[in-house]
């Protein structure tokens, strides 16, 4: 996180809101999302999110042949809308593209914070979500692809306590958080056949919309699996 003093006096509230949620609603948990790290060496089967792919389980039609293309988080002034939108541009990715991780990262920053106070944040919250370069080119032999399926989408209570306990002016008006639960899939081949893995997953990611902004734009995002309740 960035230290409070180099924050707009708009932006300040963020880095006392993530130290008041530590001691009064998470019990330690950031709320902003903490780094993990480089991720591991992939192996077959490995269910971690920056792990390779697909665990064998059963075999899998083939997808049909199509023209590869980043995802696109659309823009939306509805917050529930605009979570949604992110966490499935988040998951959405193709090995066998061209692309490289950096390249699916860019499009998550796209919608980032417009002052840029949080994009630094932001962009080592995505790395965590994302396989590293050498996972990714060993991901490839595999013709991995990943993709989310939503289950829910709900404000955290942790959140509303939170804004309970934020001081009067602290929050940017339009900052909320949503939680996300979902299924990961990753498909791709092993051994020439296709197959398939799921893994749940549940994250928080921070908005900031109107009347702030016209439309909804991504602020930071909670370690996998680690969301606000």
């Amino acid at each position: 996180m960035q230290t409070p003093d180099r924050f707009t006096t708009r932006h300040r509230l963020f880095a006392a809101l993530a130290a008041a949620v530590v001691v009064l609603v998470l019990a330690g948990i950031g709320a902003y999302g903490l780094i993990t790290g480089a991720p591991t060496s992939p192996q077959p089967g490995n269910d971690a999110s920056s792990g390779p792919g697909p665990e064998v389980t059963e075999p899998a039609d083939p997808a049909p042949t199509q023209t590869p293309r980043l995802p696109v988080v659309e823009a939306s002034a509805d917050p529930e809308t605009f979570a949604h939108n992110v966490a499935e541009a988040l998951f959405g990715w193709d090995t066998a593209s061209r692309f490289m991780p950096l390249d699916y990262t860019s499009v998550i920053l796209a919608v980032g914070d417009p002052s840029g106070a949080e994009q630094a944040g932001l962009a080592a919250d995505i790395a965590t979500y994302l396989p590293s370069r050498e996972a990714w080119v060993e991901l490839r032999h595999y013709g991995t692809t990943q993709h989310l399926t939503i289950e829910d989408v709900f404000v955290p209570q942790a959140w509303d306590t939170a804004m309970e306990q934020a001081r009067p002016g602290q929050l940017a008006e339009g900052t909320v958080a949503y939680t996300i639960e979902g299924t990961r899939h990753r498909d791709g081949t092993w051994n020439g056949q296709p197959v398939n893995s799921q893994h749940p997953v549940t994250f928080t990611v921070f908005l900031v919309c109107a009347p702030s902004y016209d439309t909804c734009h991504l602020l930071r995002l909670s370690k996998l699996d680690n969301p606000l309740h």
